[in-house]
């Protein structure tokens, strides 16, 4: 499937060990990408290597921002001064869109370093949807929030996972990143049926699909970015796909990065999976 005005097709991580073999070679491995993901966090500070170099890509590829710090479930005041930087860096680089995660990061002003989980609670749906509304207001456009990995759950958490962020996509009027990994990590460690959680979301919010490998621990699993999507996780995005239609996916990789020709070949095999999904479904 190639990139169509309302399709954006199959994208990468951008990550400083790949930097300048996508601009050095742009035949090679990095034509067959369609567009990248930068994590915000890495481009905020003003100046130095890495700005110097996303500058650049920007002028090659379509850039989208996937953030881990927006805290959007905290109870600690939104962080005015990283949104200012947010919008800064949105503006200079005009993303196709920007996500984070449906999480929270830190409580009076310490930040963990982690995505920690939420009580699927009224509550806490009313007030991370007032904050995503906040933040939409700030930033002039629509953000994506990305289903979390789970590891525990809270023992008064009586809405299930997907019907509280369909609930804030279409009271916010926000976006979602379904992480079809997440899903699969999600469904392992807490007993639930993968399907039951695709059959739920609201085809018409997903704007963009994350797909990464993990950690099988034997009783559980640890979302870790780390190696290969699993022929498991695969077969979940073909289900997804075939509910869903085309939506751009890209994947993820953090630790042990591979030559960018090894993603590159991973994500050929996207475009297969997709390809054969859609096909079936029509």
């Amino acid at each position: 499937m190639k990139p169509t005005k309302d399709f954006l097709g199959f994208g990468l991580g951008l990550r400083p060990p790949h930097y300048e073999e996508i601009l050095d070679d742009p035949t090679g491995p990095a034509a067959r990408v369609d567009w990248f993901e930068i994590l915000s966090e890495n481009y905020l500070v003003p100046g130095g290597k890495p700005i110097h170099y996303l500058d650049q890509i920007r002028e090659r590829y379509p850039l989208v921002m996937h953030g881990v710090s927006l805290s959007i479930g905290s109870v600690d005041p939104l962080d005015m001064g990283y949104l200012k930087d947010l919008k800064g860096l949105t503006e200079r680089i005009e993303p196709e869109w920007i996500s984070d995660h449906l999480c929270w990061t830190g409580f009076q002003g310490v930040n963990s370093h982690d995505l920690l989980p939420l009580p699927y609670t009224e509550e806490s749906l009313t007030h991370v949807i007032d904050r995503v509304k906040t933040v939409q207001d700030f930033l002039g456009r629509q953000i994506l929030l990305e289903n979390p990995s789970s590891y525990v759950s809270f023992a008064d958490s009586p809405i299930p996972e997907y019907e509280f962020l369909a609930e804030i996509a279409k009271r916010a009027d926000c976006h979602i990143l379904l992480d079809v990994n997440n899903i699969y990590v999600s469904a392992f460690n807490l007993e639930f049926d993968a399907h039951d959680y695709l059959a739920a979301i609201p085809t018409d919010r997903v704007r963009q699909i994350h797909l990464a490998g993990h950690s099988f621990e034997g009783s559980y699993i640890i979302d870790t970015h780390d190696r290969e999507v699993i022929d498991p996780v695969w077969s979940l995005y073909g289900d997804a796909l075939r509910l869903l239609g085309p939506v751009p996916t890209m994947i993820e990789r953090d630790a042990d990065i591979p030559p960018l020709a090894e993603l590159v070949a991973e994500l050929d095999h996207a475009r297969t999976v997709a390809g054969a999904a859609l096909a079936e479904a029509a």
